[in-house]
């Protein structure tokens, strides 16, 4: 699949871009926690049985899960930034909904619609790609993709503390001012990405693909309270395999599919993909237990007897931690490669894991598990879009990144149900009452551990960052590398390639002019600085078909296809903006 730019200048990503598209997605990620403080007294507060309360979380659950890859793909086709606003849109209107009601089918239109917005983080991922250069690439993309932890993370001592002292409906307004916010952020900040995908939307595909996810999460969700066993239960589950087999069959025939089922096979994308299932299941398992933990009353024997907002507290440091971990794991990955920090950040989870086995007799020591588990997560989680965009054309990158946001999605959404499932079972009864046992807990932990090493298992298979790419990253500043290079190819020291000059439209040179060379599969097979008097030179891998991007502080971006032979270099000068010129 081939890509195009607009035609139109773009604005210059500014240095507020960055934590406007995070807050962005700090503010989407809050509806995933936004009632956890409330669960246990919703069946009261909108009249009905605990068996439907729980539909006010799953509906969140499913359409986010739903949203994520097919809002990925509208960005690619119609812009980023525009299907950005629209999800956040979407967002306040479904708060306001649910904050203006107490009857359960409204709430769960509300929901519905909040857990839309999920699809918020791989647009904001794409739009990074799209605009910044790669020495900020890195810490972007870790900021942005870490935003799913830090806004669950945050959102849960915020909710608890208005749940505690305020009207619950609330926490559905405060959801509504932020949407709003960060659409007023977007909007003055955030430019619009020039390329854009080639082909058409694939409505079937969507279709399909939203029927077999329904049919997929639907038992995973609700299996406790059906009965894993249950006509119910199995049936969904055969139903969802057939729908998504007959969904991917359908995709491998489409021309321009909605999820590109050929580059997800790739080693690199698939193991990622399962890889961040797991990470998902160890997220949401210390988001589910130390709440409970802290606020069980201290007579049970191990209940640590926190207040609502206490426990919130103390489970802060988990998104807290997630935010500091973007700098670091910047560093790291460009020193060592994200399959390196993908692993660093799994053995770390493991250790807070392992360790907050025995760390559950003081509120001290939930901080401290909090700490550790957020590092880890934090840093696997910012690995995860780097790994991505490595492995798909740049064409597909929301689409991408949107199937890998779902596979968190399915990864926390199989945590809820077989944590949810342990706890119950072994729960004491008193009173009627269902208590969590610390052995529950424990389990739970072990489980969390348990899908680590299988994430551990699968990043070790994931390619290996070859030595040339290492030494690149390993520069003490790109732009410096790129001129090197520049000079070497220009000398005659780099094998052919594409060469000549950047010009503006009335021929005048640009100096330092970001020139990047993309092959025919979308990857970037190259990249330069252009020198004082304009010029440039590129050698190419192999010959073939290739795209030459450049922009320039001032100018807008332009995008050139052309062939090389392989024999001989091929001058091209290249005019900001506007069509090239031959040289």
């Amino acid at each position: 699949m081939s890509h195009t730019t607009t035609g139109e200048p773009a604005r210059r990503a500014s240095g507020a871009t960055v934590p406007v598209l995070a807050f962005a997605g700090i503010v989407v990620a809050v509806m995933q926690t936004l009632l956890v403080p409330v669960i246990k007294d919703l069946p009261r507060l909108l009249d009905t049985s605990p068996s439907n309360a729980t539909w006010v979380l799953t509906s969140t659950l499913l359409s986010g899960a739903v949203a994520t890859p097919i809002m990925g793909r509208l960005g690619d086709l119609f812009g980023k930034r525009r299907m950005l606003i629209a999800s956040l849109a979407v967002m306040v209107v479904g708060a306001l909904v649910s904050a203006v009601t107490d009857a359960l089918l409204p709430m769960i239109v509300g929901r519905t619609l909040q857990g839309f917005a999920m699809g918020a983080i791989p647009l904001g991922i794409g739009l990074m790609r799209d605009m910044l250069p790669r020495e900020r690439l890195g810490s972007a993309m870790a900021l942005m993709s870490s935003s799913i932890g830090v806004g669950g993370g945050l959102a849960l001592p915020a909710a608890a503390l208005v749940a505690q002292h305020a009207d619950w409906h609330v926490l559905f307004y405060g959801a509504a001012g932020l949407g709003v916010l960060a659409i007023a952020l977007t909007l003055l900040v955030v430019p619009e990405s020039p390329l854009r995908a080639k082909g058409s939307f694939d409505l079937p595909g969507a279709l399909g693909l939203s029927a077999g996810l329904v049919l997929f999460l639907l038992p995973i969700t609700k299996g406790s309270d059906w009965g894993w066993s249950s006509p119910t239960t199995l049936g969904l589950f055969a139903a969802a395999a057939v729908v998504l087999l007959l969904w991917g069959l359908m995709e491998l025939r489409v021309a321009a599919p909605l999820v590109d089922l050929r580059t997800t096979a790739r080693r690199e994308v698939l193991l990622t993909n399962l890889a961040s299932i797991m990470v998902g299941v160890s997220f949401y398992v210390i988001s589910l237990v130390l709440p409970q933990l802290l606020q069980l009353p201290s007579q049970t024997g191990y209940g640590l007897g926190q207040s609502m907002v206490v426990a919130g507290l103390c489970v802060a440091p988990l998104g807290l931690t997630m935010m500091f971990t973007a700098p670091v794991y910047a560093r790291l990955s460009a020193r060592y490669g994200p399959r390196t920090t993908l692993i660093v950040g799994l053995l770390v989870i493991a250790v807070g894991y392992a360790g907050g086995l025995g760390l559950m007799n003081a509120a001290w020591q939930t901080v401290v598990t909090s700490v550790l588990i957020g590092a880890g997560i934090g840093l696997a989680y910012s690995s995860l879009p780097a790994l991505i965009i490595g492995a798909v054309p740049a064409s597909e990158t929301g689409a991408a990144n949107g199937l890998n946001t779902l596979m968190r999605s399915i990864g926390t959404s199989v945590s809820s149900a077989v944590i949810g499932m342990v706890l119950a079972n072994t729960a004491n009864d008193v009173g009627g009452v269902a208590v969590p046992t610390m052995h529950g807990f424990r389990v739970s932990f072990l489980i969390a551990t348990g899908a680590v090493a299988i994430g551990l298992a699968l990043a070790f298979f994931l390619p290996r960052r070859t030595p040339a790419t290492t030494t690149q990253l390993r520069a003490s500043s790109e732009e410096d590398a790129n001129l090197v290079r520049a000079e070497q190819a220009l000398a005659g020291e780099e094998p052919t390639g594409f060469r000549g000059r950047v010009l503006t439209a009335d021929g005048t040179p640009v100096a330092r002019a970001k020139v990047t060379l993309i092959d025919r599969h979308g990857r970037q097979a190259g990249a330069t600085l252009s020198g004082a008097d304009g010029g440039y030179a590129l050698a190419v891998p192999a010959a073939g078909p290739y795209v030459l991007a450049a922009r320039a502080p001032g100018h807008g971006p332009l995008a050139h296809a052309a062939t090389h032979t392989g024999d001989r270099p091929v001058d091209l000068d290249l005019a900001l903006p506007g069509e090239t010129v031959p040289a």
